[in-house]
């Protein structure tokens, strides 16, 4: 590792780079091919430099893919973000992005799955756990990957005659809406508490109050959601259902 000329910033070779986010180099040159990584400035005898910003992208693009989310979802992800973000920065992203992560999802096998669910399981009752989302399978037969905190409830409505292209229907319609409450809590929280951070210079008692901020938010806003979709689909299905 050496210090860049004139920066107090350290410079990495691409090994470097690699074995301090744990990562191969080949994976370093994945990501920088699909342009998820800045390219390294190029130094004397052609040897790319690499800085902390590079570390911290990284250890950002890791912790989305540990939530699930596809190459091509995190790049749409890094795109939004302004190109000027310092390591600090992306440094604080990749911590707010974990306050507000599901619980990781758990590889399991089939006789494991049995025995949580304390039942056996038809295909068909797989197939309609994978339709709630309570399950995935895998490229290995009789091995998923499974959201233990929905198993329960998923296990429940086996036994509800409900059909398979329902769920698979009221799924979409869930997701949808889901996604855009997401993206108008995020650009509230951008507006009104990242935009200011970066205003503030940097300050350390707001980035405090920014991380705190955070994580409470993530209950209250769980809470927040269940509790009126709660209210709203009661309204819709006394009004639905009413005797005329």
């Amino acid at each position: 590792m050496e210090q860049a000329s004139g920066a107090r910033e350290p410079v990495y070779t691409v090994d470097e780079l690699a074995a301090r986010a744990g990562v191969t180099v080949r994976t370093v040159r994945f990501y920088g091919t699909r342009g998820l990584l800045p390219p390294p400035v190029i130094g004397a005898r052609r040897v790319g430099h690499y800085g902390p910003d590079h570390v911290s992208r990284l250890a950002l693009i890791e912790e989305l893919q540990r939530q699930g989310m596809t190459l091509a979802a995190i790049e749409r992800y890094l795109e939004q973000l302004p190109a000027d973000l310092s390591a600090q920065d992306l440094a604080i992203h990749r911590a707010l992005v974990a306050a507000w992560a599901p619980e990781s999802a758990e590889t399991i096998t089939r006789r494991e799955l049995e025995r949580r669910a304390g039942r056996g399981l038809a295909e068909r009752d797989v197939d309609r756990l994978a339709a709630m989302g309570v399950l995935d399978r895998t490229d290995e037969d009789d091995t998923y990957r499974l959201d233990g905190s929905l198993l329960r409830l998923g296990v429940e409505l086996l036994d509800v005659p409900i059909e398979h292209e329902t769920i698979l229907a009221s799924r979409t319609v869930l997701l949808e809406h889901a996604r855009t409450a997401a993206q108008e809590l995020s650009r509230l929280f951008q507006e009104q508490v990242w935009n200011p951070y970066r205003e503030s210079g940097e300050d350390p008692d707001h980035l405090t109050a920014m991380r705190s901020l955070s994580a409470h938010m993530q209950p209250m806003v769980v809470q927040a959601l269940v509790t009126a979709f709660q209210r709203s689909l009661s309204e819709e299905l006394r009004t639905a259902f009413r005797s005329p």
